[in-house]
């Protein structure tokens, strides 16, 4: 489906949440909850940041409403305002605290293979998670941005550039460098691999 402009059920929760019905803008944010949750966390890689940030994420969203002009879907506008208070969170804090393990669907986790029997598997896979964490935590927040949603979200690099309000090439070249710095740090367990993540 596509989400870059808003469908007609949209459109008439809009203007019902716009002309101040809290039941249409909690329809709206409903409907995206869990994706703006998934972001912020794979920005974070903390839940409790994640819960408040995305609190954070839909009351701003609620007071600025009315000046949301409807160019992009709902869902897109939202991302925007996710993905900003989120960068200027990672920036307060200049790295975030409390690592959390990534959700087993990461694109990237999957990608390494070991044996999954073995308890000399189930370690090196343990260390290889904990390692990788450590350098997308090490990444600076505006190539962390872009890894998250390209690759954790899996989005489309033009997709991630209207929500990052970079050019689609931005993306491309934070991505090109995320992957290299990535590489670069976890080349001992790469070695085996000459598969770009």
């Amino acid at each position: 489906m596509d989400e870059q402009k808003p469908d007609t059920a949209e459109n008439v929760l809009i203007a019902r949440a716009k002309s101040g019905r809290m039941e249409a803008y909690t329809e709206l944010v409903r409907r995206i909850q869990v994706r703006i949750y998934n972001t912020i966390f794979g920005m974070t890689r903390n839940h409790e940041d994640a819960d408040d940030l995305t609190q954070d994420t839909f009351m701003y969203a609620y007071k600025a409403l009315g000046t949301f002009k409807e160019n992009s879907s709902f869902y897109t506008w939202v991302y925007r305002i996710a993905v900003n208070l989120t960068l200027n969170a990672l920036k307060k804090k200049g790295r975030e605290k409390g690592r959390e393990d990534f959700e087993d669907n990461a694109a990237v986790l999957e990608k390494r293979e070991y044996a999954s029997l073995s308890p000399e598997g189930d370690s090196l896979r343990r260390e290889f998670r904990k390692k990788l964490e450590e350098a997308i935590e090490s990444l600076a927040p505006a190539y962390k941005a872009a890894f998250s949603l390209v690759v954790l979200q899996e989005m489309p690099h033009g997709r991630a550039a209207e929500i990052l309000g970079v050019s689609e090439n931005t993306v491309s070249w934070r991505m090109f460098k995320a992957r290299r710095m990535l590489q670069e740090k976890l080349k001992p367990y790469l070695v085996e691999d000459s598969h770009e993540m």
